[in-house]
């Protein structure tokens, strides 16, 4: 699965790890995140995440 990195911040979205504080399940790809869902770490919103490449 792919990752996405945050451009604010640089918060890297694993969807591996998923993100546990905010109810994201680990195994939970990007595209099936809440629209409404935002960076743990700065609040930008799911809008202002790209493609992480490794």
């Amino acid at each position: 699965m792919q990752k996405y990195i945050c451009t604010v911040c640089g918060y890297i979205y694993d969807p591996e790890v998923g993100d546990s504080d905010s109810g994201i399940e680990p195994g939970t790809d990007f595209k099936d995140i809440p629209d409404d869902w935002v960076c743990p770490d700065c609040g930008a919103e799911k809008s202002d995440f790209e493609v992480y490449e490794e």
